[in-house]
């Protein structure tokens, strides 16, 4: 009984929900940048499908916790105006081109460094360093004066949700039924691929992170309300938790570490077990200087892009998505874009040759 009413609660909360989420991750091989590559160069989506169905999955869940009274979401720092627009698509591209150049995101990040990988330890190492200069440092300066001007305030038309947005205009509660559409629409593009639906392991997958990021907003909200200490509504985010965590080995900073520390740390728990488990645990360095710099360069991305974003390929692509939040589709539209652009510079030695060579195909035949 102590030990649900302590401060402690929240990163053990988050060590129990992560080590599950990392065990599955790592499992079934589920990767954003593999996924996005996979769906542009060899036609498969259904790890794409897969991450789609972590943010349908979590939607569902939220929504409907949400309605019952279980959770408040309201002062999740998603749903906190003002809406940074600039932030969500500059953020984003930069996320998304320091992930193609590193090959995989935060999280992605972490699931690699529970199987020995030492290029995955200087990535988290870069993309903490950068996600707490964004965040309070020199970097945060340049947030302030040069994106944060272009932030709109949405609080006077029902806020940054596309339900209350709706519900204001409409004069009807229709958080519940816009969730509904915006679910029904996901599973339909998810499950009408044939091939999707025949992949267990794809379907795990997206089910257990879904449901982990909405357990996240459960155990947060809860505790919001029971600790006499002010508790940050969360539910799984891979960039600024990343530096958090830095700061707690490394100084005493006089506070217990929180959910988004415990949930970091319960990941790669949960991808260390698996690694050892299935005997794939094996140690991995950068091969020369151009791959350590292109590491080291594309963590200063992810870190300062998904701060400028708030939030990563699980922050904006599931948690962001489970509120209905307006910077999901901003940001998740820049790290696309960015990683393609990441991925053709690798490929063709330019960021726009994806671009011009679309531009020639789809010209009309003299």
């Amino acid at each position: 009984m102590f030990l649900l009413d302590s401060a402690w609660a929240l990163p053990i909360a988050g060590v129990l929900i992560g080590t599950v989420v990392g065990y599955v991750a790592r499992r079934y091989h589920f990767c954003t940048m593999s996924a996005l590559e996979r769906h542009w160069f060899a036609g498969d989506s259904t790890g794409l499908r897969s991450w789609a169905l972590a943010g349908a999955v979590a939607l569902v869940l939220t929504q409907i916790m949400q309605a019952l009274g279980w959770i408040n979401i309201s002062q999740s720092f998603y749903l906190t105006e003002p809406l940074p627009v600039a932030g969500a698509i500059i953020g984003g591209i930069m996320f998304g081109f320091g992930m193609a150049l590193v090959g995989t995101c935060g999280f992605g990040a972490i699931i690699r460094l529970g199987g020995g990988s030492m290029r995955a330890l200087v990535v988290l190492t870069g993309i903490a360093l950068a996600a707490l200069a964004a965040q309070r440092g020199l970097l945060g300066h340049v947030r302030v004066g040069l994106l944060d001007r272009f932030s709109i305030d949405l609080g006077s038309v029902g806020g940054q949700s596309l339900g209350a947005l709706l519900s204001h205009y409409t004069g009807l509660d229709l958080t519940l039924a816009t969730a509904a559409v915006v679910a029904a629409a996901l599973f339909f593009w998810i499950f009408r691929d044939p091939r999707f639906r025949t992949d267990r392991e794809k379907l795990v997958s997206g089910v257990v992170i879904g449901a982990g990021i909405a357990g996240g907003w459960v155990v947060t909200s809860t505790y919001s309300g029971r600790l006499f200490q002010p508790v940050q509504i969360e539910a799984g985010s891979f960039v600024m938790p990343l530096g958090d965590a830095m700061l707690q080995i490394i100084t005493v900073t006089g506070t217990l570490p929180d959910y988004g520390v415990g949930l970091v740390a319960g990941v790669l728990i949960g991808a260390t077990l698996r690694a050892w488990r299935s005997r794939d645990m094996r140690w991995e360095a950068c091969d020369d200087a151009r791959e350590l710099s292109r590491h080291l360069v594309g963590a200063f991305l992810m870190g300062t892009g998904g701060v400028f974003a708030l939030g990563c390929t699980i922050g904006q692509g599931v948690s962001a998505v489970s509120v209905m939040a307006l910077s999901a589709p901003l940001a998740l539209a820049g790290i696309a874009f960015g990683a393609r652009m990441g991925l053709a510079y690798l490929l063709e030695g330019t960021p726009f040759a994806f671009m011009r060579r679309h531009g020639r195909h789809s010209q009309p035949a003299e």
